[in-house]
């Protein structure tokens, strides 16, 4: 946990929005339990204030896209997202269920990243 008390974030936090103006990843924390989105929230922090930052709670996926690494109670939540302009772009989240993050969660994430990069 980061203490933040006259701090200043390194960056600010956004969600990545559908042409629809929907917030998928703000929807998605919606539907969690409340500690689970507490515990989301606290890691989404802690880079905020921390960045950057590696394993364990930040891993690098590719150019231009990290994971947050968060443990809940249903097991292990990821959030996808990207840095522009001193701001994390939240893109995609999701509970993990396997080792291997599953292709279509990546696939989601990058295709959120290539409409951002377009505008």
């Amino acid at each position: 946990m980061v203490k933040d008390e006259g701090k200043k974030p390194i960056l600010n936090v956004a969600f990545y929005k559908t042409e629809l103006d929907k917030e998928p990843v703000r929807e998605w924390l919606k539907d969690l339990p409340k500690e689970d989105r507490q515990a989301i929230g606290e890691d989404i922090k802690t880079a905020q204030y921390g960045w950057p930052l590696g394993m364990p709670l930040i891993r690098k996926i590719e150019r231009g896209l990290w994971e947050v690494r968060s443990s809940i109670n249903a097991g292990i939540a990821r959030v996808f997202f990207t840095v522009m302009d001193r701001t994390m772009i939240l893109l995609h989240g999701f509970v993990k269920k396997s080792q291997k993050t599953p292709p279509n969660e990546l696939d989601t994430a990058r295709r959120r990243l290539n409409n951002i990069e377009k505008d």
